[in-house]
């Protein structure tokens, strides 16, 4: 059964949840990581939020473990920018950073445009920005960030996303990001 079931991910993020609060570590699940052999054993994000001003650099994964006080504090850096709101945010969207990172041989913070967004703003967003904000969006879930490398051709950074098969990659070059996401494989 996959982590992407509804039903599971809800039963995911309650016990990611829990642990959180006990700061306990926990093991990734192998279809979480499926195609992501990245070989360090210490996975370090760096992030710029673009919104916030705000700058993370965070080891969230000791080998196969995520570091549960690791993910708390991407949560809190992801939150919505607009309403302060903090969701709870798929482990594996690190995964697919890091996978980037690793691909494009890439030693430089992502800038942050949006992470998590609560369904207000994302309605709010959908029915003032003349489209391009999905009504379903995987934003509202946790499973979605917008994202962008100074330095690294935004279509370099797409391909980076494209060769992981790892989840859903548009590509919006007008508005400078990258979208990678949790959900089925796919590109826009």
């Amino acid at each position: 059964m996959s982590l992407r079931t509804p039903h599971t991910r809800r039963q995911f993020l309650r016990t990611t949840r829990k642990l959180a609060l006990t700061g306990a570590v926990f093991s990734i699940a192998p279809s979480v990581n499926a195609g992501l052999s990245l070989g360090s054993k210490n996975h370090l994000l760096a992030l710029d939020h673009t919104h916030t001003n705000e700058k993370l650099s965070v080891v969230y994964r000791l080998g196969d473990q995520y570091v549960n006080s690791a993910l708390t504090r991407l949560n809190r850096f992801l939150r919505d920018h607009y309403s302060g709101t903090v969701g709870i945010m798929d482990p594996a969207l690190y995964d697919i950073l890091n996978g980037i990172k690793v691909a494009l041989r890439a030693d430089i913070p992502y800038q942050i445009i949006s992470g998590y967004r609560d369904p207000h703003t994302n309605e709010r967003l959908r029915t003032t920005r003349g489209g391009g904000v999905a009504k379903k969006s995987l934003h509202m879930q946790g499973r979605a960030l917008d994202i962008r490398m100074p330095g690294v051709p935004l279509a370099e950074l797409r391909d980076a996303a494209l060769s992981l098969k790892a989840g859903g990659v548009g590509y919006y070059p007008k508005s400078q990001f990258v979208h990678v996401d949790t959900g089925g494989v796919r590109s826009w």
